[in-house]
């Protein structure tokens, strides 16, 4: 097996965490053998030390030619002139980018590495996210860009985009999961010790990243749902498992998540579903009764409505990369 090629993309005033989540996610994820899915690289122009935002330089192994051999590229967050003007990318950087696209590669970037993405022409028109606080300014620079910045991150097309910090290793096991499956994206989780899935969107670590006690907190109501997926789990049930009123916990369940209590239960339920076809031989009847949609029927219109595939077609194009 030949792992496919991941080049990471570092400019000036890289933001250190950004720097390390791909080689630490992608070098986790691997096949029943302990075979590497993934090998990942670091770049930078003229393969010169670039300074991180954490006082520390990078001294990389590659040029920008690294990208002509990569099947991803991706550009880690940024500081500096990058996200405050639209001319601060270097034009070698721009033309290496846009030839990568234009060869097929996929692209990614991380918090304000969205920034690169979109000075050098590719997001035009496209949805993409970044970090909540840059917003405004990103908003400014690149209007022709469709920003969605309550997200933990955006896939359109071959084009890929993360929130701030720690939702690049978000994308990074959504980018696992696509091409190999939730058993491969769920054990790379696991050793980074990570949860496979973060519910809801960023808009939730703006207005209160935490909640402010354990009492006030509806994470053991969404465990016990997640125990019980099969049966019938309502929103009374959920807030009698916090102690809560059902108002109070609906305000609450939406602070902690960014969704719903019906949205986060619809989600989870087609997540379990979508393991469930690609780890197992059950019917599909089966596994709509065990993931709580009741009937065929019902689990065929959410992952359609979800992921655009029909639970056959799903399971016909990843059953077979899950490991045994």
């Amino acid at each position: 097996m030949t792992p496919h090629r991941v080049a990471v993309l570092a400019l000036d005033q890289v933001v250190g965490l950004d720097l390390g989540t791909p080689s630490q996610v992608f070098r986790t994820a691997r096949d029943a053998d302990d075979r590497h899915f993934y090998a990942v690289d670091t770049c930078t122009p003229g393969a010169r030390p670039v300074r991180s935002s954490a006082g520390f330089q990078v001294l990389p192994d590659h040029g920008l030619e690294l990208l002509e051999a990569a099947g991803t590229v991706i550009v880690p967050g940024v500081y500096g002139d990058v996200t405050q003007r639209h001319d601060a990318i270097e034009p070698e950087v721009t033309k290496a980018l846009q030839a990568a696209y234009d060869r097929g590669v996929r692209i990614m970037s991380i918090c304000t590495g969205a920034f690169v993405l979109a000075a050098a022409g590719l997001l035009d028109g496209r949805r993409a996210t970044t970090h909540w606080a840059h917003t405004d300014r990103f908003r400014r620079l690149y209007p022709a860009v469709d920003l969605d910045p309550d997200v933990l991150f955006v896939a359109d097309g071959r084009l890929l985009t993360s929130a701030g910090v720690a939702a690049g290793i978000d994308l990074c096991l959504h980018v696992v999961r696509t091409d190999h499956g939730s058993q491969v994206a769920n054990q790379a989780a696991r050793r980074c010790v990570m949860p496979p899935w973060r519910d809801g969107g960023q808009a939730q670590y703006i207005e209160r990243p935490v909640p402010q006690a354990p009492d006030t907190s509806t994470a053991g109501a969404r465990e016990w749902a997640r125990q019980r997926l099969h049966e019938s789990v309502s929103l009374r049930d959920l807030a009698g498992q916090a102690r809560m009123s059902v108002r109070t916990f609906t305000r609450r369940f939406r602070a902690e998540t960014g969704l719903s209590p019906a949205q986060w239960l619809l989600h989870e339920r087609t997540d379990h579903a979508r393991l469930l076809l690609e780890s197992t031989d059950l019917s599909i009847d089966q596994i709509a009764r065990r993931s709580g949609f009741g009937t065929t029927a019902a689990l065929r219109q959410q992952l359609h409505q979800r992921i655009g595939v029909a639970p056959s077609a799903y399971r016909r194009t990843f059953k077979g990369r899950a490991p045994s």
